[in-house]
């Protein structure tokens, strides 16, 4: 249903020639647009603050050409399954290789970013969208239905909600996959970033986790107080790794805070899942122009995705990353916008 004062438009059209919609939402301060195209965030504004505040494209042919998952939903599991394949009650599943070619990236090539959502509900300050999953699509055992509810709530908050049920056990963990910049600069490595974690994921060349934790005290990974994200960047360092929020799904808690002092705008942001990936956006690098009309470099965005570990399948000391036919998984994250 589409309420009163909701508007949508055609944005343009998938390779089958159905059509993609760009759905313009406002409420609480902020104003964004959502595309049916992987229920993809691509355009977000806050009032007083005229820069947009995330990464994206003006037109859908730079998305399917060139988005390295601009504001995507990423699933059936986001982030890495390593080497593409897991065990799941005595069974061993391939999955896509579309990760260098081994590893699962994000659910495969064509995951819950590349693909078609429908619209379930429609308003003002909301969306619902849905999407069937089926059994044996990039490899995942199971049909899922899932939905991912969009909300612009009071004081600047983009709230975003997944549920997901399934009629078989599989893996699954979704995530949403904006990069975020705060001011006009194009660089992120300048805003002061919090991250309220003692751990994260050590990885391997891959960017596939050992399995081991490590504490963040002494080394570059240490966010618990706020610091510029660019402080400790060098050659041999990047960012893209999880940091462990908790060892299992819970309540909503504040986790991470990212503010500009050159425009004065902060982001906290709130979540339910055990981890939060931080990616500061060393490998940006488009050939076409974005939403400020010039192409992006390396460090205009950065991600916080939160979600569970990476490649939780293959790790029984992770959190849980199986979703069983009497369960439904849930997902709430909140990112709130406020300048001062």
């Amino acid at each position: 249903m589409t309420q009163s004062g909701a508007h949508r438009e055609i944005f343009g059209q998938m390779d089958d020639g159905q059509s993609v919609y760009r759905l313009q939402l406002s409420g609480g301060g902020l104003q964004a647009n959502i595309l049916t195209y992987g229920a993809c965030l691509q355009d977000l504004r806050l009032d007083g603050h005229a820069a947009p505040l995330v990464l994206g494209y003006g037109d859908f042919p730079s998305y399917l050409a060139h988005s390295p998952f601009f504001g995507a939903t990423v699933g059936r599991f986001a982030n890495r399954i390593g080497n593409a394949k897991f065990d799941l009650d005595g069974q061993s599943f391939r999955t896509d290789a579309n990760g260098n070619g081994k590893h699962t990236l994000h659910g495969g090539s064509k995951g819950y970013g590349k693909r078609l959502w429908d619209i379930a509900d429609l308003g003002t300050s909301h969306v619902y969208l849905t999407l069937s999953d089926r059994d044996g699509t990039m490899g995942f055992p199971a049909n899922c239905e899932v939905t991912c509810n969009i909300t612009l709530k009071d004081d600047g908050c983009l709230q975003i909600a997944y549920t997901l049920r399934s009629d078989a056990a599989t893996p699954a963990g979704l995530a949403h996959h904006s990069y975020f910049i705060l001011d006009d600069s194009g660089d992120c490595r300048d805003h002061e970033l919090q991250i309220l974690a003692e751990q994260y994921l050590p990885v391997d060349a891959d960017l596939i986790p050992t399995g081991a934790t490590a504490d963040v005290a002494n080394t570059p990974f240490d966010f618990r107080a706020a610091k510029p994200i660019g402080r400790d960047l060098d050659d041999s360092l990047i960012y893209d790794h999880n940091f462990c929020l908790a060892d299992h799904r819970r309540g909503m808690q504040n986790v991470a805070t990212v503010y500009s002092d050159r425009s004065g705008v902060t982001l906290d942001v709130a979540t339910t899942e055990p981890g939060l990936q931080f990616y500061a956006g060393h490998k940006v690098s488009t050939p076409v122009p974005g939403l400020t009309g010039e192409p992006y470099g390396a460090y205009a965005g950065m991600c916080l995705e939160t979600q569970n570990w990476p490649d939780a399948p293959n790790h029984p000391s992770f959190p849980n990353a199986i979703v069983r036919p009497d369960e439904e998984l849930r997902q709430v994250s909140e990112y709130r916008f406020s300048k001062n």
